[in-house]
């Protein structure tokens, strides 16, 4: 009895999945001759001054709006399409890299549907619209209305059109971002905060105007992305984390403007002092300018207490270190960021490396060294710190997983161990073995 039962449910199911289809593909003429009716009521000087009229036609351009899409939503499944489009046939199907993602595209006659390797649709992307530029003639439509409606009888339509508009701005922009273009997401982003922005809705939406000026940052548009991360933090909105300070003092930088760059990143140390992005930026600022050093080691004790567990500051750290020839400290730094996270290669790479370079440091002095004395001295000094490299940068080869960088500690290994083969089998072996990695 159960099996059967199933069975009649999904019967059920297909009769109602091909009955959506059937109204969908309905609902896509009859789309078309409602927005045409509408259209043709706001084009005419007798009905264009009635609120009704406006309402109608915002209405009719959302319809219009949705019916390429069908019955398909973000996220489901190839399982889920196969039901609900059975009814539409697919053009075409293959695979993609869109953005650096693998996706599979479906192509039909009026969309591309792009599923992730997960098998979730990720974007609708609409190719045959029932009308250009719907979406804006949608919020003018809406905003005609609104200025209609001198009572305010119509508020709640209004506020729930003005809603509409702007949700499928932002669901444009992140398709167009998930494809990899930027810059087009960067305007829909706007001018989904706009929507919002629009009476009777009166809401601020700080996150599409942040998401405006970041891919804005992103497509290098630097004039308008500074004028969108400065409308947010005029709404006292700095993304997460204060990221907009970072993104500005980087915009400044790009522009070669380094007072303005630290005048954000002070600002934004200010306002959000925990704030990985802007503490970076503010090292990086004050190791290029070579400003008061205090201050800088000031910032790294704060980035410290921030994130105790981030091995890659005591790297910085160490950088910074050598730069300030405090070449004890620099290897402090580098054993610091090695035993927050021992599994971090950089720590003992920035030792190796801080020792092997040191080492050619002591050479190149006892090259011209003309006393015997110094020289033996200098010379013991150089070997005794170009065999300490060995070892970490030994470490750093076992934990990293990128080809380059092995090549390169291969090559600094090679090189060291180079100067000990006569000391013994294990330097000769060592030396080979290194020398062959170093070549890959």
């Amino acid at each position: 009895m159960k099996k059967i039962f199933a069975i009649l449910a999904i019967a059920a199911t297909m009769f109602a999945v091909n009955a959506q289809a059937q109204n969908n593909a309905k609902s896509m003429g009859a789309a078309k001759a409602a927005l045409e009716k509408a259209q043709a009521a706001a084009e005419n000087p007798k009905q264009n001054t009635k609120l009704a009229t406006w309402l109608k036609y915002g209405q009719a351009l959302l319809d219009a709006y949705g019916a390429p899409q069908g019955n398909v939503w973000a996220g489901m499944s190839t399982q889920d399409l196969a039901l609900v489009a059975a009814n539409e046939r697919m053009m075409s199907e293959s695979q993609v890299t869109v953005n650096g993602q693998n996706m599979t595209k479906k192509v039909y006659a009026n969309k591309n549907l792009y599923f992730n390797e997960a098998g979730q649709l990720a974007v609708i992307e609409v190719t045959a619209p029932l009308a250009d530029n719907i979406l804006d003639k949608a919020l003018n439509a809406f905003t005609k209305a609104a200025e209609l409606d001198v009572k305010g009888s119509k508020t709640k339509d209004i506020t729930a059109g003005l809603e509409t508009v702007a949700e499928k701005f932002m669901d444009e922009a992140y398709n167009l971002y998930t494809l990899g273009k930027p810059a087009e997401a960067s305007v829909l982003f706007e001018k989904a905060g706009k929507a919002s922005a629009t009476a009777p809705l009166n809401e601020i939406d700080n996150d599409a105007i942040y998401n405006a000026g970041f891919t804005a940052w992103q497509a290098q548009d630097w004039n308008r992305a500074k004028k969108l991360f400065e409308q947010g933090i005029a709404n006292n909105y700095y993304g997460e984390d204060g990221e907009a300070f970072a993104k500005l003092a980087d915009i400044a930088d790009k522009q070669g403007d380094k007072a303005l760059s630290k005048k954000y990143l002070e600002e934004g140390f200010a306002k959000a002092p925990q704030s990985q992005g802007i503490l970076i930026g503010l090292i990086n600022y004050y190791l290029t300018n070579e400003e008061d050093t205090n201050r800088l080691f000031e910032l790294f004790d704060q980035a410290k207490k921030n994130e105790p567990d981030n091995a890659s500051l005591y790297y910085v750290e160490g950088n910074a270190r050598l730069k300030l020839d405090q070449f004890e400290e620099a290897l402090a730094a580098y054993d610091k960021a090695s035993q927050v996270n021992p599994k971090y290669e950089w720590g003992y790479i920035g030792k190796g490396m801080a020792l092997y370079n040191k080492a050619v440091e002591i050479q190149e002095k006892a090259s011209i060294e003309v006393d015997d004395a110094k020289y033996m001295a200098l010379l013991g000094e150089f070997e005794t710190t170009l065999k300490n490299c060995i070892a970490p940068f030994e470490k750093a080869l076992d934990l990293t997983n990128d080809d380059e960088v092995k090549a390169s500690v291969a090559e600094y290994l090679k090189n060291a161990c180079f100067r000990f083969r006569s000391e013994g089998d294990e330097f000769q072996q060592k030396y080979e073995k290194y020398a062959a990695m170093a070549e890959k």
